[in-house]
């Protein structure tokens, strides 16, 4: 009985891991990333001016990212619960289901006990309707990084199965404003985020980043932290703050590439090399899902395929470097 159980647990471990696979590999198929930055309402004009500049390196940020990217950056006065439906109404016509939905809040939000929303010149906007716009989405691939006040009060409303959400704030009673949100940004500029060395910043490092620097800050200024980011994937778990407590933990997240640094960074925006480039991509996610995999493979099997994408990335890469 205890041998079946085991083989029991073995199989559905694995049924998990090639439903990642599955997901990894739509990953960096000719996807197009669909960016969405938005700084809601100030209040007051430090915030205001806090909140554009965010934008601003935001909406920079992601115009690097070449030719597959796709941006929309609403701040001040255009940043409308209007403008922001219409944005991603606008996306909903024009995205396919391999592509990605990367959509960014940075501001003020509330939390009445019941419902999340989303602070904006005029009405405010409840992550109720963020996830119904969002949904009409057909990007099968989307991550919600809510930087807010009280964000994490959006959680519940944004899940799904298909989607990451990244929330500055644990619950929705954290309502003081954060600081979250310029280390995200922060991570998204700085090599050092990238921890791994392969020249990419994905959600999950630069969710560690920001975690570990928004820690420091308070550590430093001697105060109570009021604030503790958290993420959740795939619309069925309680969100959690670290990746290492939980062996699925952050692999949604780590597939996502949201940006890519030195000779990457050039290569993504020509045309000739995007392809080996999508391919690299798509090797290190396969290199990544294999180490996954390993405790459910004989290790023949495990070595050999490791053995084969290590000597296809590194053909991959000679051919980059020309």
């Amino acid at each position: 009985m205890a041998a079946a159980s085991s083989l029991g647990c073995r199989l559905k471990a694995l049924a998990r891991i090639l439903g990642l696979g599955l997901l990894l590999g739509v990953s960096v198929a000719h996807a197009d990333v669909y960016f969405v930055n938005v700084s809601g309402l100030g209040g007051e004009a430090d915030y205001e001016q806090r909140f554009a500049a965010l934008a601003a390196d935001l909406d920079r940020i992601t115009k690097a990212g070449g030719a597959t990217s796709h941006v929309v950056t609403l701040s001040g006065s255009q940043a409308t619960r209007e403008h922001l439906q219409q944005a991603l109404q606008d996306i909903a016509a024009a995205a396919h289901a391999d592509d990605v939905l990367v959509l960014t809040l940075v501001g003020h939000g509330s939390f009445d006990g019941t419902q999340y929303k989303f602070n904006l010149p005029g009405p405010d906007v409840s992550g109720e309707q963020l996830a119904d716009w969002c949904d009409k989405i057909a990007a099968t691939r989307q991550l919600i990084v809510n930087t807010t006040s009280a964000s994490g009060g959006s959680v519940k409303a944004l899940q799904r199965h298909d989607r990451v959400v990244i929330a500055a704030t644990k619950t929705g009673t954290e309502k003081n404003a954060t600081v979250f949100a310029r280390y995200w940004v922060e991570a998204l500029q700085d090599p050092g985020a990238d921890t791994d060395k392969n020249q990419i910043i994905t959600g999950l490092e630069a969710f560690q980043y920001a975690t570990r620097k928004t820690a420091a800050f308070y550590e430093t200024e001697k105060r109570l932290a009021t604030e503790h980011a958290v993420f959740e994937e795939g619309g069925k778990a309680a969100p959690v703050r670290d990746a290492a407590a939980d062996s699925d933990a952050g692999r949604m997240l780590a597939s996502f590439a949201l940006v890519r640094l030195g000779g990457d960074a050039q290569v993504a925006n020509d045309p000739a090399k995007l392809v080996l480039l999508k391919q690299k991509e798509q090797l290190e996610q396969r290199i990544d899902l294999l180490k996954y995999q390993r405790a459910a493979m004989p290790a023949d099997e495990y070595g050999t395929q490791l053995s084969q994408t290590l000597v296809a990335l590194a053909k991959v890469q000679q051919e980059l470097d020309k």
